[in-house]
């Protein structure tokens, strides 16, 4: 099952884009080239990579697959690639996995912050990779599980924009501007990119708007060619979709309602009475509250506003992940878990 690739050469071919001091040429200049990179394949870490929107299934997908290769006598254990489940005390909201769900596998980046503290994407992005080294040093599969598309990219791409230009007197001058303002701005330039962003994340809004502003290109340009870099691992990567919108929006209404019968407003209620970082501040689920508990509207309204972000965030995480299928399993979220298992088996098998 874990025999990986042994061919010596992988063909990669992609567009480069030319400029002139920053700016394009009058005339665009599309040169194609190939190129082919020696590499053993045998030096690259084996990980199996489940993704998908939020209530899709993943983490008991993720736990059947690592149970059936127990049963097979190989072992596996299941790193989160979630930007809120790595927080303590965030649970219920979160929709983290329970010890009794977890059914035994060994999970990693589950409940090791504080609220408190801050977890940039570079913080997450070396966190995953120490984990991921523990459970191969194991002997184990690693099994990166998650809806967080951005952390997910960085892990499995190293897909920052490190490489991209930034100027301080622009980003200031665009803070200036309001949320709805800057959205709109990017939905014109970047269609992509506004449909994956939302408008509240002003700064990643801000961040895709300078670079499309100091280099006439898009966002989704720069992550484009970010994604032919050569990953560190060897990843197999299955991707949760919904055919069928609305059952995906039935599971995540039938959660959140789930989730207020467990307590999600005492959860929510303890969480905001303690210092918090601006990551955790935000998170969907908690955020909703923070009017109720000003007496500035029902708890039935707070319920409705997490189910409409929920679906809201669901629809953003296809919209990314929709651009990543390319050599990846895709899986509708509405077959049977004996039938999502047996495919994934059967693309691990084929891919060698």
């Amino acid at each position: 099952l874990f025999t990986l690739h042994s061919s010596l050469f992988t063909f990669h071919s992609s567009f480069i884009l030319l400029f002139a001091n920053g700016e394009k040429l009058p005339k665009l200049f599309i040169i194609h080239y190939s190129l082919f990179t020696i590499h053993s394949s045998l030096s690259m870490t084996t990980i199996l990579s489940i993704s998908g929107p939020t209530a899709s299934g993943k983490s008991a997908l993720s736990v059947a697959v690592a149970k059936s290769l127990r049963d097979k006598g190989a072992g596996a254990q299941i790193v989160s690639c979630d930007s809120m489940q790595i927080y303590k005390k965030m649970n219920i909201g979160t929709g983290k996995i329970t010890d009794e769900e977890m059914g035994g596998v060994p999970h990693h980046l589950l409940d090791i912050l504080d609220p408190s503290e801050c977890c940039s994407l570079a913080d997450f992005t070396v966190l995953a990779h120490g984990a991921i080294d523990r459970v191969t040093e194991a002997g184990d599969l690693p099994i990166l599980c998650g809806g967080t598309g951005l952390y997910l990219d960085n892990i499995l791409f190293d897909t920052t924009l490190s490489d991209a230009p930034s100027d301080e007197a622009l980003r200031a001058e665009l803070e200036e501007a309001d949320s709805e303002e800057l959205h709109r701005r990017l939905r014109e330039v970047d269609p992509e990119s506004g449909e994956a962003i939302h408008q509240n994340n002003r700064k990643r809004v801000i961040r895709a708007l300078e670079i499309y502003l100091l280099t006439g290109r898009t966002k989704s340009d720069w992550d484009a060619c970010s994604r032919i870099k050569k990953s560190r691992y060897n990843a197999k990567r299955v991707h949760l979709v919904c055919n069928d919108r609305s059952y995906l929006y039935e599971r995540i209404n039938k959660r959140v309602d789930e989730m207020f019968a467990a307590g999600l407003e005492e959860e929510a209620r303890t969480l905001f009475s303690a210092p918090l970082s601006k990551t955790a501040a935000g998170a969907i689920g908690y955020k909703e509250f923070l009017p109720y508990f000003r007496g500035e509207c029902t708890l039935e309204e707070v319920r409705e506003q997490v189910k409409q972000a929920s679906r809201n965030y669901a629809k953003r995480q296809l919209t990314w992940f929709k651009r990543q299928q390319e050599g990846a399993l895709i899986l509708d979220c509405a077959l049977p878990l004996d039938e999502k298992c047996a495919q994934i088996f059967d693309f691990l098998e084929g891919e060698g």
